[in-house]
């Protein structure tokens, strides 16, 4: 009970100095919960909607998906012909039966021809209204659509676009481009989770999406009174004779939530992660903030030893402190992960997906993680200093406040830590001379691992060497008040470490991805440059095929020397060694391809893979298979027959344009794949007539207008589109990233503040010898800005060593190009500087505030 008081008492007594490590505490916490409740809510949300519109037993088309995404290469739903549904309808135990159809190869646009997808990438679907649909929309303006001019929209996609009744949309799909005025719009009565949904009649979305009547794509079946779903299940698929695909509603909602989970978990994985590297920076943060109180009272703990107390009650003194302060972080922060959840909905609303906080899902695991996690890691980053305390001796209470326990650091510690980096840097070397990317990634994560121990140990001996060297340049200028900053900064070698390993943390990430994704922008633009001989590529950003109108719209443009199509096939190889390879992607394109991609060979010429009854390899598929030039493989099409076909061919793999494919001719392929199972092209590439690129460039905007979906790019735009995807991507890791970063100046400011209490008789002192408040406030944000820029040279150059390393392991694939941004690199460590200007000034205005005689009789 002693223990508990005088822990509660010191607790109260640095509420103020404990306060930013329960905010770094806090903010941990809040991201771990606030990114397990978001990941709930979604998965409530769709779970629902799963629920709601799966009837009791699905019936679809042999070759349709699991998940009853119902496209195929060729633009057209998978379908089964009208007579299923009399069948159904005939089965034991059925209540009702209905036939539907419905596309996600679709693309609306208003009557300017602008698109009406969700910009969220959420689906665009338009199918037939039916009773299903019935279920979980309600018609709140208008009517149902009658007939080929009519067609309704959901309310979210209305108000988002301004949609009215009356308004005349077009439909366009593989078949053509259907218009129809809107006769009516729906509300959902669950959580739309984003997608835009038009409804036509039965008929009419017949013709639209399929091209005939007398087929749907499901049929909806709902069970009699009594009848469970999976004994429904299998009356009709015994009456179906297994020639089409019969799911229950848990199945089609599994499937479903399977599909979903993928997208999830990378998500809630890669958020977790990043709230892992804030935990990691506020290690340090509490590790510091405990060191300097430990020693700020070891005339305290002294005395406590002195009257009694023994090293386990100091310690354990130490311990409930930091339990105190990891319980009241974590419970803040379960708070704080709440309202973060509902942030990220209301940003993923903004985006375009709905979510309603009426599915907000706090499962009781959360705050519990949450509470357990943040506890844990406080009394763990609390112990080495408790220890520290435990082993402070009676006679302490004779020295002087605040002396630190550790002017130098110890020569153990430097050891361990240079051998620590030397094996990193050990491995990172083996990672850049492997000779497979695989072999390399694992040295590489040994090499990251060991060199950022390595330097997070090494700190204190480094920091001794990098500060001067800062001061030298920096703060020398400033006088005696600049060498007095840098001496501040070198009192405590493993404080300032400590402090400038938690910046070095989150600035060596974003050096990593800095070098990389630079370097992958740069390679790419050097393979396009290299490779690519054709002026136009014409294509879908979500990977959507491209309709025939579009591709007779491009072929109509004046000014083209040609036009080459490119489509992609699935199909099973059997090699010459007797073996089946499953699954093999083959690509299909005109011969003119060999002129629009300059693939390099390391057997044959590209150009002949593309005679009749012909093909190419890649160079690995050929070494494992023993494929030479003539060599014969069986190609058995998914959708069509088994073809012969003679390897004219063989790639390179050190490609990165088509890395890994196999080619043939279009019309060796239509040889053996039926027309209508004919996969639509995936892209189109335009070569303009010599000296009209510009006009041709525009004619063939011009001639996509009305196919908004598709974009036509020249190089350049490519180049650029490539770079802003890059761009994008890193763009939110860094804001990821960033809550390290918040955590680390955190620590800075907290090391700051606690490092202005323990010197305050010093600096009463030297106000009174006449330093000014000016004097000192600058002297203080020099010494922040030092420690930043310590941790940021440090974390900078171990960064741009694990980026350049990873680099090499991408040269292996095709990227070989090492791009430093050093503009970027540059930027961050000038803004570094501005960060430590920033985390100093509360201490240094309250140091600034210290009332002279006061601070001079303070023990």
């Amino acid at each position: 009970m002693t223990v508990l008081k005088t822990s509660l008492r010191n607790f109260l007594a640095h509420k103020g100095r404990m306060a930013l490590s329960a905010v770094a505490v806090l903010l941990s916490v809040a991201f771990v919960c606030g990114t397990l409740v978001f990941t709930d809510t979604m998965n409530t949300t769709f779970d629902k909607l799963f629920a709601a519109t799966s009837s009791d037993v699905t019936v679809s088309a042999k070759d349709s998906s699991d998940t009853g995404e119902t496209t195929s290469g060729t633009g057209r739903p998978p379908v089964m012909p009208a007579a299923v549904l009399d069948e159904v309808r005939g089965v034991r135990g059925v209540k009702s039966a209905e036939g539907t159809v419905f596309s996600t190869s679709v693309t609306v646009v208003d009557a300017d021809k602008d698109s009406l997808s969700p910009s969220s990438g959420a689906p665009t679907i338009v199918g037939n209204w039916n009773s299903n649909d019935a279920r979980t929309m309600d018609i709140t303006s208008g009517a149902a659509p009658e007939g080929a001019g009519q067609i309704m929209v959901d309310a979210d996609t209305a108000d988002k676009h301004g949609l009215e009744l009356g308004d005349e949309i077009g439909v366009i799909t593989a078949v053509g481009t259907h218009r129809a005025k809107i006769s009516g719009i729906a509300d959902f009565t669950v959580t739309n989770p984003g997608a835009a949904i038009f409804y036509l009649d039965t008929e009419t979305a017949q013709k639209t999406l399929v091209g005939e009547t007398g087929v749907y794509t499901n049929v909806n079946v709902t069970a009699a009174n009594g009848v469970t779903d999976e004994r429904l299940k299998k009356d009709v698929s015994a009456a179906l004779d297994g020639g089409y695909k019969v799911q229950t509603a848990e199945e089609v909602a599994d499937a479903n939530r399977e599909e979903l989970g993928e997208f999830m978990n990378v998500m809630k994985y890669a958020m977790l992660g990043f709230a892992g590297i804030a935990f990691l920076v506020g290690v340090f943060l509490i590790i510091n903030t405990f060191s300097m109180l430990v020693a700020q009272r070891t005339r305290e703990i002294g005395l406590m030893r002195a009257i009694g107390a023994d090293r386990r009650q100091v310690n354990r003194s130490v311990l409930v402190e930091a339990l105190l302060l990891g319980v009241v972080g974590s419970v803040l922060g379960v708070g704080a992960g709440v309202g973060l959840a509902i942030g990220l909905m209301e940003l993923m609303g903004s985006m375009g997906m709905e979510l309603s906080t009426d599915d907000l899902t706090i499962a009781w695991t959360t705050p519990v993680l949450g509470l357990v996690l943040g506890v844990v890691v406080t009394v763990l980053a609390a112990y080495l200093p408790a220890r520290r305390a435990g082993k402070v001796s009676p006679m302490a209470a004779l020295r002087d406040v605040g002396t630190p326990a550790d002017v130098k650091a110890g020569a153990v510690r430097a050891v361990i830590g240079l051998l620590l980096t030397g094996a990193g840097g050990a491995a990172l070397y083996l990672a850049g001379s492997a000779d497979k990317a695989s072999d390399g990634s694992l040295w590489l994560g040994v090499g990251v691992v060991a060199t950022l121990i390595g330097f997070v140990v090494v700190g204190p001996l480094l920091a001794g060497g990098v500060v001067r060297v800062l001061s030298a340049v920096l703060l020398r200028v400033f006088g005696p008040v600049g060498r007095m900053a840098e001496r501040n900064a070198l009192r405590n070698p493993r404080r300032t470490g400590a402090t400038g390993a938690a910046l070095m943390i989150g600035l060596a990430l974003v050096a990593c991805l800095s070098v990389v994704g630079s370097s992958m922008v740069a390679s790419a633009t050097d393979q396009l440059d290299k490779t690519v001989g054709t002026d136009f590529i014409v294509q879908n950003d979500q990977g959507r095929p491209i309709i025939p109108q579009a591709v007779q719209a491009v072929k109509s443009v004046d000014g083209l020397e040609r036009v080459t199509e490119y489509k992609v096939l699935h199909a099973d190889l059997i090699t010459p060694d007797g073996k089946r390879s499953k699954s093999e992607t083959i690509n299909a394109a005109d011969p003119s391809y060999a002129e629009d991609v300059r693939t390099k060979t390391v057997a044959g010429d590209l150009a002949d893979a593309y005679r009749p009854d012909s093909m190419s390899v890649f160079e690995g598929f050929a070494e494992e298979h023993g494929i030479k030039l003539g060599s014969t493989v069986k190609v058995d099409f998914r959708d069509g027959t088994t073809a012969s076909l003679t390897v004219r061919a063989i790639t390179s793999d050190e490609v990165v344009v088509d890395k890994g494919a196999m080619y043939a001719s279009i019309d060796t392929v239509a040889k053996y794949v039926p027309a209508d199972r004919m996969p639509l092209d995936l892209l189109v590439f335009a070569t303009a007539k010599e000296g009209q690129e510009t006009a041709a460039y525009q004619a063939l905007k011009d001639a996509l207008h009305d196919y908004p979906q598709f974009q036509v790019r020249d190089q350049t735009d490519y180049k650029e589109a490539l770079k802003d995807q890059i761009g994008q991507l890193l763009n939110m890791i860094y804001g990821l990233l960033a809550l390290a970063i918040i955590v680390a100046i955190l620590g800075v400011v907290n090391t700051l503040a606690l490092s202005v209490v323990e010197r305050t008789r010093e600096i009463g002192l030297m106000r009174a010898i006449g330093l000014s408040r000016r004097q000192l406030r600058r002297m203080i944000r020099l010494e922040s800005v030092v420690i930043a820029l310590f941790g940021a040279l440090l974390g900078l150059g171990l960064g741009i060593g694990w980026g350049a390393t990873a680099q090499q392991l991408l040269a292996l694939e095709g990227l070989k190009v090492l791009d430093i941004p050093w503009p970027t690199i540059g930027g961050v460590f000038l803004g570094s500087a501005l960060v430590g200007l920033f985390a100093a000034l509360v201490p240094a205005f309250r140091a600034g505030r210290m009332n002279v005689l006061n601070a001079i009789a303070t023990e």
